[in-house]
């Protein structure tokens, strides 16, 4: 390991990346060319380029130390997978060589039957593939080179979370394409989607996590009693860094600069041990590649540190819980920002289409966003400390709202004088960058030049929420596109564009305070959504209006649908069924023990204070108190093992499974924890068996 100086230089950025430095460098120049051409252009990767590029990439490999290679992929686990083959090949004579082939980089067989596939595979169907994405560039860890890649079934259906995202990217540059070459644009050839995932996560004592089993098998606590002090002073929220968090923070940095990811931003959170990191945007498959990593690397270098990372949606109640903020934007291949008003009338009627667009899109599609953040972990965080409401809006500030009533009404209102407003013409305000306000309560901000969609969770692959808003922005945009250009008069034709959609869909709009009772009121009015769970969010997915959007953009087969409803309702399955086993095993085998030891020495204080004829009635009711706390204990374990014995047994639809699951489990869990916490606050410090909330909150010093 090499030695830290605690210097840093800009050389160690992209190190260990086979990025376009690299590839400039060592590829022969028609052989760069063609790839850039791949990469940029979504053109068909030429097997003469990909046997070049394996071999120098396995040179390059070698020379970093690497000795094995693996086709890194994103299975609908949520977490990345591979497996790692050596550079090695023997030869005849005894000896052996490293060689890597194009074939070797391009394709490679993991067994798609053991993983998440909603049907599509089983044991005896156990063939899959994955695909070399080029597009996202290569890197070393460990020793071992890793290629990112596409995982799809035997009979094609994609099998991972990046297949459906870089479809949606491919959907959204050709229908952005559409708008641009309408307004005059004719030297754009590709429009990204660009990305950018702040990261939240709790830091907590290596030595802790390891004694709370829920911790380790769930991510989260499933008991512990508030202590004295959470975030109530907000003391924490950029504070200091205390010097194991420091230390975390800087190898962490430098761990992800080798590797291209560009961590730019680190502070405290809001809650105690709460902290954040923040990249530089890039484009979205390569961010949700980086974010997965971040993610991983968080964890290992965590580990030498002595630290554990959660990055669980509420590893704690009654503090914030840990969200992902996707800042998400449209960019051209010449680098204009297309979410940019721009300085003159006509960039802001360009501007203003594609914000319409995302306008449409999420008010048609409001139950697919909140599918794409389903989970049981988030639906402890929405709704909860600084995270948005289960109800999907959009907040777009004072400044543009007041453009779109003026275009809606079609009389102006900045000066004071009433005329006639039309888009692409001098009576169009300007609209100054950056004069909005930020709304955290807001779902879905406007924050300038993006959009910040804040209702994902902590632990979930950013890909999932991305390729939905892609794949509803690019249908939108289509059928803009389809209306403008039929028109006579493309300038009168915008206008009455950006002038329906407002009219159609200003319900989604709105820019107060998302967290307050009067909204959810007032949307139930406006006939938003209001998807409370995670089980009332997934059957959206397989509603028919968005079967065929998935269907009519390319994104998603109707098959590739289905499974992933049946995927999302089975982890929502599985994740209440490690929590419900985790509970019961801590309190019939940790908590219940120690609580009735401590019952055992209260009622022999009481019984000696009786013999001392001392008044006992104080500790005597103390005792009744600790009596009746741990017989609800025993008959709530009991009912909650009963609960899980019955469901186990339950077959055929999932979605009935999974609202047993919600109706019947979680209200045992809650009383479960109600009284533990209740008896955590009651007896001897010494004697509780597991870590509290003080010591995983305040513990790092």
């Amino acid at each position: 390991m090499e030695k830290d100086t605690g210097v840093f230089s800009s050389d160690i950025f992209g190190s260990n990346v086979f990025n376009d430095f690299v590839m400039r460098e060592r590829l022969p120049k028609a052989t760069y060319k063609k790839l850039k051409e791949t990469i940029n252009l979504g053109l068909p990767l030429d097997p003469d380029v990909a046997e070049v590029v394996a071999c120098v990439m396995k040179d390059w490999a070698v020379e970093k130390g690497a000795t094995h290679y693996t086709h890194w992929f994103q299975p609908m686990t949520g977490v990345t997978a591979g497996k790692h083959d050596s550079f090695l090949t023997p030869t005849s004579d005894g000896r052996a060589i490293m060689e890597f082939s194009s074939k070797e980089l391009i394709k490679g067989e993991p067994d798609a039957s053991s993983f998440p596939s909603g049907g599509l595979r089983v044991t005896f169907e156990a063939r899959g593939y994955t695909a070399w994405d080029c597009t996202s560039p290569a890197f070393i860890r460990d020793r071992t080179l890793y290629i990112p890649t596409a995982f799809c079934s035997y009979t094609g259906e994609a099998l991972d979370l990046k297949t459906p995202l870089l479809r949606s990217m491919e959907a959204i540059s050709k229908a952005s394409l559409r708008i641009l070459r309408l307004f005059g644009d004719t030297t754009t050839k590709n429009v990204v989607t660009t990305m950018g995932a702040e990261q939240e996560y709790f830091l907590v004592d290596k030595e802790y996590f390891l004694k709370r089993k829920d911790l380790i098998y769930t991510g989260r606590t499933l008991f512990g009693a508030s202590p004295p002090k959470g975030q109530e002073l907000e003391d924490h929220y950029f504070g200091n860094l205390k010097d194991r968090v420091s230390q975390f923070m800087h190898d962490l940095d430098k761990e992800l600069w080798k590797l291209g990811v560009t961590a730019k931003t680190k502070h405290n959170e809001a809650a105690p041990a709460q902290h954040e990191l923040a990249p530089v945007y890039s484009t979205a498959n390569i961010a949700t590649d980086h974010n997965q990593l971040t993610m991983e690397v968080m964890k290992s270098v965590a580990d030498r540190h002595g630290l554990a990372c959660l990055l669980h949606e509420k590893p704690f109640a009654g503090v914030n819980g840990s969200g992902k903020h996707n800042n998400w934007s449209l960019c051209t291949d010449e680098g204009k920002n297309l979410l940019d008003s721009g300085s003159t009338p006509l960039d802001n009627a360009q501007f203003l289409i594609f914000v319409c667009a995302v306008i449409k899109a999420v008010d048609e599609y409001a139950d697919l966003l909140r599918f794409s953040v389903a989970s049981a972990g988030n639906d402890h965080r929405l709704g909860a400390s600084e995270a948005p409401p289960a109800i999907a809006s959009i907040y777009l500030g004072e400044e543009l709202t007041n453009v779109f009533e003026q275009i809606e009404t079609g009389v102006t209102r900045d000066n004071g004088n009433c005329r006639t407003l039309e888009i692409g013409v001098l009576t169009l305000p300007i609209l100054p960058k950056d004069t909005t306000d930020r709304n955290r309560t807001s779902p879905f901000a406007f924050t300038g030049n993006k959009f910040e969609f804040r209702m994902v969770g902590a632990s979930q692959s950013i890909a999932t929420p991305n390729f939905i808003i892609n794949t509803i922005v690019a249908d939108a945009l289509n059928q803009i596109a389809d209306r403008l250009e039929k028109a006579s008069d493309f300038q009168t034709e915008v206008h009455c564009v950006v002038k329906d959609i407002i009219m159609n869909h200003k319900r989604i709009i709105f820019n107060g305070n998302n967290y307050s009772e009067e909204w959810v009121s007032e949307a139930e009015r406006r006939g938003l959504p209001n998807l409370k769970t995670a089980v009332d969010a997934i059957p959206a997915l397989i509603e028919k209006k968005n079967i065929e959007l998935f269907k009519r953009t390319g994104v998603l087969t109707p098959t590739e649908v289905y499974s992933r409803y049946e995927i999302q309702l089975e982890n929502y399955i599985k994740t209440l069924r490690i929590e419900a086993l985790t509970m019961a095993e801590m309190i019939s085998r940790q908590i219940l023990p120690a609580a009735l030891y401590y019952v055992k020495r209260v009622a022999d204080t009481v019984s000696a204070l009786n013999s001392a004829g001392a008044d006992s009635k104080p500790t005597k009711k103390m005792l009744d108190k600790l009596v009746v706390l741990t017989s609800s204990l025993r008959i709530d374990a009991d009912a909650l093992n009963e609960s899980i014995d019955t469901l186990d047994k339950m077959t055929g639809d999932k979605l009935i499974k999974a609202r047993a699951y919600m109706e019947m489990v979680i209200p045992i869990m809650e009383d479960l924890r109600k009284d533990a916490d209740k008896l955590e606050s009651m007896m001897d410090a010494n004697l509780w068996p597991i870590p509290t909330y003080g010591d995983l909150l305040f513990g790092l010093i």
